[in-house]
């Protein structure tokens, strides 16, 4: 709950606005400010010989396990700007972006992930700040079991299925908690 106004500062109280139908912070001058979900913008890059950059995260969340280049867009940013400068970020990578391939919405932590292919123009990769090492992996290669997300998961596994008929099918779905 945001507790005061961004706007003016003066402190915010959660309700249901007129002609709205959910709760937002309200403050007493009566300026609404809305929660929306981040879009996190990324790529599936791919060398010439069919490798795929994959990155191992020094950061939180899933500290040390693997993952696509991936983060939070920025303002004044296109999302395939995005995809790339997050690529550039964590691997030293300059890719080319192809095509928007997956579009994941995960309601319970407010985020959009959205994946595009894109061609690596050099191999020569290298850890950014926010990962421990990279590598350019084999279908063989990929560290299943030490993934970071289940969205990176399931866009490796499309991947390798569309790459064997020579046809990619741009996927979306929503990720959300197993029930209990």
């Amino acid at each position: 709950m945001i507790r005061f106004c961004p706007q003016c500062g003066f402190p915010t109280s959660e309700r249901v606005p007129d002609d709205d139908n959910r709760l937002r912070a309200v403050c007493e001058n009566g300026h609404i400010t809305y929660e929306n979900p981040k879009i996190v913008a990324g790529c599936l890059a791919t060398w010439e010989d069919g490798r795929i950059l994959l990155a191992r995260r020094a950061i939180e969340p899933r500290h040390g396990k693997w993952t696509l280049p991936a983060g939070f867009m920025e303002n004044g940013e296109s999302v395939p700007e995005g995809a790339a400068r997050e690529a550039m970020e964590e691997a030293n990578a300059k890719v080319e972006i192809i095509d928007l391939y997956t579009t994941y919405s995960i309601p319970h932590i407010s985020q959009v992930y959205m994946m595009f292919r894109a061609k690596l123009l050099d191999p020569d990769v290298s850890a950014g700040t926010e990962s421990l090492e990279v590598k350019l992996a084999t279908e063989d290669e990929i560290p299943w079991n030490e993934l970071a997300f289940t969205m990176v998961r399931l866009t490796l596994r499309h991947f390798i299925e569309d790459r064997k008929t020579g046809v990619f099918v741009p996927r979306f779905g929503d990720i959300r908690p197993p029930e209990r």
